[in-house]
């Protein structure tokens, strides 16, 4: 999806792309056979992908401002204009390579963090950002680029006109979307090794296996729209926000686009982009130029464009790319699994992990594709992405063994010697290696700092402050520079400006509701608000609509009129109740209840109930105001 002069596909364009994307992998083998493919030497890249957020720690629109100010060699915009992407110089795989890659990583967040804050802004490295809302989930935040709008359009129609989302974990989210800005909502630090054709298949092989164990140790995305969901949550989203199968395919168990495979690989990487051209139709096209085949009889170098093209639109955890660099093809694997942060230093030590086991473990285990089952190894995938560190894998031999034994016991020490027999130095493996060690040993993954910390904070302020100092220091930390497990826990909700938490009725509003249905009887009401000590009932139709409002002064009054028994509840309702969006302003929420003397105000999103504000959550609110106010005339007395 680099390629900006995309568009969509119509029959003829469709058949067209088609042509040139068998031209490509038929000029890709021939490549292969001839030997034209770089060979004899390994190197190594890296993608950071960047939050950029205000000074609330909201999500930003900075990223076109930014990219203004950046050096367009390295920075790129993403998907929303609350994201940038920077890119590393590919480098050989050697002795202070890794060093190096750290010292560029700095710099390049270095130059993103000053140009966010020049805007008024700051930079975060994280798998999802806290402070993300339903807000963030619409086209006003799409960066306004063809590519996205066109992929946008063309993944909606496939899958129908909507993405359905669920992920079950301590909390469960459920949600639908029109549009794949959900994706927009993970950021990742993408991984890049080159290889030579020949040695394709035994190295992706390698990376499947050992791509669990490295992500149990990496995990940083725990909570999505204030859901604590899995340990590295960005791996049930990104599948399920780009989802473009059919209701038929889903029903026939098709492959999705975000996918781990279901296969070692056998033989070459044309294995991998036959079967993905195979399974998935082009959704974007553009100016492809001349035939591959073509340009290969004249004995000069394709940029196979349309087969870059479909592979930037499929989207394996691990995903084989070409590319031309200095006149000279390559293959390289881009390992997407990896979040975002906590730190340069975390992300570094994730990828010599990788690239250690890569390096050392076949000569513990031989041919991975014998020492393990690719089911199991998938599994262990998905394991690691729920249970971080608590996971359980199947590994070698049969043997279930838990993450932290895994990593510590075996994995460590044959990454050590993997790195080692290639050149890097003892300094080298020992400062990455002993991160991942002391993450490890301590339990404090990024996922698990940012858990225990909403843990401590309970009870203060409400969700959204708490996500929001969760941000603030992220922020702080990161600048410091100092790796995850030596962060302490945050246990107290401080905020700059503490009216940031009460800006709209969604950052204070009930959201696990008691409702009850038309239809039932007004007694089963009655009995909730007894048992729940509640004022007010919303009614609820099934489908979640808001059909109207029970409330105590509702039941005292019938009560008081003799027997309830037989009398449903759409009889003495309140019907077409007042009711807000989510993003209606506090003070004017205030206003509507006051001007209407309403004790309560139902929040409503498509015409379905989401929450409900009612005068005590306002409380907190007019106190606050009442102090400032008191404070400031105070002050103007003293000084008066």
């Amino acid at each position: 999806m680099g390629e900006l002069n995309v568009s969509a596909l119509d029959e003829q364009g469709q058949r067209e792309f088609t042509r040139a994307l068998l031209d490509d992998v038929q000029a890709l083998e021939r490549m292969i056979s001839e030997g034209l493919i770089e060979t004899g030497i390994h190197r190594i890249g890296a993608e950071q992908e960047f939050f950029l957020v205000d000074k609330a720690y909201r999500p930003a629109a900075l990223g076109e401002d930014m990219l203004n100010l950046l050096d367009p060699k390295f920075f790129t915009s993403e998907l929303a204009t609350f994201n940038i992407e920077a890119n590393l110089s590919p480098r050989a795989f050697e002795a202070g390579s890794l060093m190096a890659m750290e010292q560029e990583l700095d710099q390049c967040i270095d130059q993103a963090r000053a140009a966010a804050r020049g805007l008024g802004g700051d930079v975060v490295l994280t798998g999802i950002l806290p402070t993300l809302s339903d807000e963030h989930i619409s086209l006003d935040w799409m960066t306004p680029q063809q590519r996205y709008a066109e992929m946008n359009e063309t993944l909606c129609r496939l899958a129908g006109g909507k993405f359905e989302t669920l992920i079950k974990g301590l909390d469960q989210l459920q949600t639908s979307s029109d549009n794949v800005m959900l994706e927009a909502c993970n950021t990742s630090f993408q991984i890049h090794f080159q290889v030579a054709p020949d040695q394709f298949a035994r190295v992706y092989n390698l990376l499947q296996a050992v791509t669990g164990p490295v992500l149990a140790a990496a995990v940083n995305s725990p909570i999505l729209l204030q859901n604590r969901l899995w340990h590295e949550t960005r791996v049930a989203l990104f599948q399920q926000s780009l989802d473009s199968r059919s209701e038929a395919k889903k029903k026939r168990g098709t492959r999705t686009r975000v996918n781990f495979g279901d296969a070692w690989v056998r033989d070459s990487v044309l294995e991998i982009y036959r079967d993905d051209i195979a399974r998935f139709r082009s959704i974007l096209g553009g100016d492809l130029g001349e035939s591959s085949l073509d340009i290969l009889d004249r004995g000069e170098v394709p940029s196979l464009k349309a087969l870059c093209m479909h592979n930037g639109t499929v989207y394996r955890w691990n995903r084989p790319c070409y590319g031309v660099g200095g006149g000279k093809p390559h293959l390289r694997i881009e390992a997407r699994a990896f979040p975002a942060g906590p730190t340069a230093l975390d992300e570094i030590a994730n990828a010599a992990f990788l690239f250690g086991l890569m390096a050392g473990i076949e000569k513990h285990h031989g041919d991975v594709t014998d020492a393990l089952l690719f089911d199991h190894v998938k599994e262990n995938f998905t394991n690691a992405a729920r249970y971080g560190l608590k996971a359980q894998f199947h590994w070698v031999g049969g043997e279930v063994i838990s993450a932290k034994q895994l990593i510590l016991e075996r994995l460590l020490p044959q990454a050590a010697d993997g790195l080692l027999e290639s050149g890097f130095s003892d300094q080298e493996v020992d400062r990455y290696l002993g991160v991942i060690e002391e993450r490890v040993k301590s339990g404090r993954t990024g996922s698990q700092w940012v858990l225990d910390s909403i843990d401590a904070m309970k009870g203060q302020g409400n969700a959204d402050s708490r996500c929001r100092a969760l941000t603030e220091a992220m922020v702080t930390h990161q600048e410091g520079g100092g790796p995850i497990h030596t962060w302490p826990t945050l246990d107290n909700v401080t905020a700059k400006d503490w009216r940031d938490d009460y800006r709209t009725v969604s950052q204070v509003m009930v959201r696990d509701l008691f409702t009850v249905h038309p239809e039932d009887l007004v007694d089963l009401a009655a009995s909730v608000m007894d048992w729940e000590h509640l004022r007010h009932v919303p009614v609820e139709s099934e489908d979640g609509e808001l059909m109207g409002l029970i409330t105590s002064r509702h039941l005292m009054r019938l009560m008081g009129k003799g027997k309830t028994s037989e009398v449903a509840v759409q009889d003495i309702m309140l019907k077409d109740p007042l009711h807000v969006p989510p993003d209606t302003g506090i003070l004017e929420a205030m206003r509507l209840m006051r001007e209407n003397r309403l004790a309560c105000l139902p929040v409503t999103k498509d015409g379905k109930l989401i929450g409900l504000v009612t005068e005590a959550d306002f409380l907190s609110v007019a106190a606050r105001i009442f102090d400032e106010q008191y404070q400031a005339t105070e002050s103007k007395g003293t000084r008066g």
